[in-house]
C-alpha cells in the first residue's frame, strides 16, 4: 500500500486521476472532489500524481520504494 495525498481545495473534479488509475481507488464524490475509496488497493504506479492538472495527488515516492 502506498501512501498519498489528496489536496480537496486544489481538486476540480475533473476525473482524470479516477479514469487513469490502474486499481479504481479513486472516485469522484457528489462535491465533485476526489477521494481514495479503496486506499489499499493502490500499487503506487503514480499516474494520479502524472496526469493532474491541478497538483492535487501527491504519492509518496518514498514509502513505495519501501514496500517492493
Amino acid at each position: 500500500m502506498s501512501v498519498f495525498t489528496i489536496r480537496e481545495e486544489r481538486c476540480k473534479g475533473c476525473g482524470i486521476c479516477v479514469a487513469f488509475c490502474p486499481k479504481n481507488v479513486l472516485e469522484v464524490d457528489a462535491l465533485s472532489k476526489v477521494h481514495a475509496v479503496r486506499p489499499e488497493d493502490c500499487i503506487g504506479c503514480g499516474q494520479c500524481e502524472l496526469l493532474c492538472p491541478d497538483f492535487a495527488i501527491f504519492v509518496d515516492k518514498m514509502d513505495r520504494e519501501a514496500a517492493k
